[in-house]
């Protein structure tokens, strides 16, 4: 499998598939190439992946000292993506009582606000759908890093429900957008910062119904948990 060469692709060339570029072009013998002709095979490095950090930043992410840690690994993986995989696509999104996106500028400014309540997974998947459906080639996943379980949701009115411990149609929304991102072939692996029971129970339920991966690991190993998994999906070669 191959594509036109373009600018930062690893230089393998198909041979064939940019000789044959030239004869159609109508070149004639000795066939002359020019640069839009090269065809060069799809290695790991040009296949393409999306992919979006989702960082809780709700209270208890401050209180315990866990965002620092999130934040610098979002910062890593977007100097690993744009110096190693260029054709690659980051988003990064914070979510507590609701979720937002945030450029790579904002990331490293992003304040403490200790004063925000709230871990609204549902809002953050549905974000997250919304981001990754303008990529339909390659590998899509959502790497979502949070301490707690689900406490806020959407209600009809269009405002935020939001209450601890959380009602069951807050993980029912939770896990209902986990299941829409299963169906569009998008894959969360969750990176849990808590060993607290709940959280671990609800985000096996998640992962069953999503088919992707969990996590428990300590702050301090989070960056190299999250960029090892990224990594590891870059081995997989797919079309």
């Amino acid at each position: 499998h191959s594509h036109e060469y373009q600018f930062g692709d690893p230089f393998h060339v198909d041979l064939r598939g940019t000789l044959m570029n030239g004869v159609r072009r109508g070149a004639r013998s000795p066939v002359r190439l020019v640069p839009s002709d090269f065809q060069v095979f799809e290695t790991e490095h040009a296949v393409r992946h999306a992919t979006v950090l989702a960082i809780d930043t709700s209270r208890s992410m401050f209180l315990r000292g866990l965002f620092l840690e999130a934040k610098k690994t979002g910062l890593a993986l977007d100097s690993l993506i744009r110096g190693q995989f260029p054709h690659d696509s980051l988003y990064i999104i914070g979510f507590a009582d609701v979720a937002f996106e945030l450029t790579r500028d904002e990331l490293p400014a992003l304040a403490e606000n200790y004063m925000v309540q709230g871990t609204n997974y549902e809002m953050a998947l549905a974000l997250s759908r919304r981001l990754l459906a303008r990529h339909r080639g390659g590998n899509r996943q959502v790497l979502f890093v949070t301490d707690g379980e689900p406490t806020a949701c959407s209600i009809p009115n269009g405002g935020i429900y939001v209450n601890y411990p959380a009602p069951s149609f807050v993980r029912r929304a939770a896990l209902a957008e986990a299941a829409r991102c299963q169906r569009e072939g998008i894959v969360i692996n969750t990176f849990m910062l808590d060993d607290d029971p709940g959280l671990v129970a609800f985000v096996e339920k998640m992962t069953h119904v999503n088919r992707g991966r969990a996590f428990l690991t300590g702050p301090y190993h989070l960056g190299e948990q999250v960029l090892l998994d990224y990594l590891d999906k870059r081995s997989v070669k797919k079309y």
